[in-house]
């Protein structure tokens, strides 16, 4: 394991430039919105996600989140967040 490594100047042969195709670390720490729900599940639907969640170390929720998203995306309807508009107040 102590031999010295001996490097010559060969020919690399035929390289090919790999494009950048990481996400900048920008991407990586953003966070969508969240928005709190109360959603009434199956009895069956909710054991499913916590027995495949239990599986694969995750929370079940993140599973159901994850598989609306899913749907969402794949619909190519990106939900906008609707715009506030201010309150009329009454005049006296």
């Amino acid at each position: 394991m102590n031999k010295k490594i001996i490097y010559t100047d060969e020919p690399l042969g035929d390289l090919e430039v790999i494009a950048d195709f990481l996400p900048a670390p920008a991407e990586l720490a953003f966070r969508e919105e969240g928005v709190k729900v109360t959603l009434a599940l199956s009895k069956s639907s909710v054991d499913f996600f916590k027995s495949e969640a239990s599986k694969h170390q995750t929370q079940y929720q993140r599973m159901i989140r994850r598989l609306l998203d899913s749907y969402v995306e794949a619909q190519g309807r990106r939900t906008v967040r609707a715009k506030r508009t201010p309150r009329k107040t009454a005049s006296m």
